[in-house]
């Protein structure tokens, strides 16, 4: 089950995200500021097992974080999260994320779920890497497009 994350969760997801990020890690406040922030979704699933996050800004939904324990990758957490964070996103026409060139893992994952590199960014990360830029039209978008063409 995915539902939205709580301050109650903040303990257990800031230890989550040193974990998995590292010195690249959102320390105890920005995780609270991403839990309660404006236009943000902090969404986990119920067993905290992963989270995702976005932001959205006008017509434009970031991917700000997905992230899985990786004793819990490959069972369906990140698919599950992503699809949730696909949903109600308040009429805006794509999804853009950041992903490192050197996460294999993560790009076949963007790429199998209609993500489309759009952009690099070189040197991007702390270790020198680039980020490629990927982009998700949203299933609103195609549909206020296509009743416009009709009007």
């Amino acid at each position: 089950m995915i539902r939205p994350a709580t301050l109650a969760d903040l303990p257990a997801l800031t230890a989550l995200e040193q974990e998995l990020f590292g010195i690249d890690a959102w320390n105890e406040e920005l995780v609270r500021q991403e839990i309660e922030g404006p236009g943000r979704r902090f969404l986990v699933a119920e067993d905290l097992s992963g989270y995702a996050v976005t932001m959205t800004a006008g017509d434009i939904v970031d991917l700000l974080r997905i992230a899985v324990r990786p004793e819990s990758r490959r069972t369906g957490i990140a698919s599950r999260l992503l699809e949730e964070a696909l949903v109600d996103t308040e009429g805006a026409s794509r999804m853009l994320l950041e992903v490192s060139v050197r996460n294999a893992e993560a790009l076949g994952f963007y790429v199998a779920r209609q993500f489309s590199v759009i952009d690099v960014r070189p040197h991007y990360y702390r270790d020198g890497s680039e980020a490629l830029v990927m982009c998700r039209w949203l299933p609103g978008a195609a549909r206020a497009e296509t009743s416009t063409a009709h009007d």
